[in-house]
């Protein structure tokens, strides 16, 4: 059984978001552990002068390097992510490098109809960031709309087509962090490159 760690994207206290790797927590207990784990507690990033991290920042950075893969779902915020989400992965590739060749599966949830489509690119283009690197699972994208409809009053999805879509998608996702953890020839290379890049130097 595989152990996840599951990052809801954004410090709002009522998000969906929430609800759907709540959802997924329990939905998938028989094939993976998954541990949610919230962002709001995370402060401002601001690059510290003797590069002394946070030990929030700590604890969170330990949690994504002892998973086996990271969920994420962001909300979207004009056209983008949330800038809470933002600032825990500035602090996630600052002196730290968890995310190097981490899988990751991208999804989201979203009042309207777009189902942060947008916000989703936008996580993935950061993830793919010289400092992050991390391998985001592609073709994958899980997009729920309308999702203050979503649920039922116990906390389960309640379309049969969303639940069919997720469970192929985190069936994959099951076989991507296999896969991907077996490719780990330049980690250490990897990690190098990303502790050593410097935007001030290009």
């Amino acid at each position: 059984m595989k152990n996840l760690l599951a990052i809801v994207g954004t410090n709002s206290t009522e998000s969906t978001n929430r609800n759907l790797l709540k959802y997924m927590k329990n939905h998938f207990v028989d094939q993976a552990s998954i541990e949610v784990v919230e962002i709001g507690d995370l402060p401002m990033f601001n690059k510290p002068e003797d590069t002394t991290l946070p030990p929030e920042v700590l604890a969170l950075a330990k949690k994504v390097e002892a998973s086996e893969g990271v969920i994420i779902s962001t909300p979207e915020y004009d056209h983008a992510v949330p800038a809470s989400l933002i600032n825990a992965l500035n602090w996630l590739s600052y002196h730290i490098f968890p995310f190097v060749d981490k899988p990751v599966m991208v999804l989201g949830a979203s009042y309207g109809t777009l189902g942060s489509s947008r916000a989703q690119a936008h996580l993935r283009q950061i993830l793919d960031s010289p400092e992050l690197k991390a391998r985001v699972m592609p073709s994958s994208e899980y997009l729920l709309a309308h999702s203050l409809q979503a649920f039922d009053d116990e906390g389960n999805l309640k379309n049969a087509d969303d639940i069919k879509q997720l469970d192929g998608l985190f069936k994959d996702f099951l076989i991507f962090v296999e896969i991907s953890n077996q490719m780990n020839s330049a980690h250490e290379q990897n990690k190098k490159e990303a502790a050593n890049f410097s935007w001030e130097a290009n």
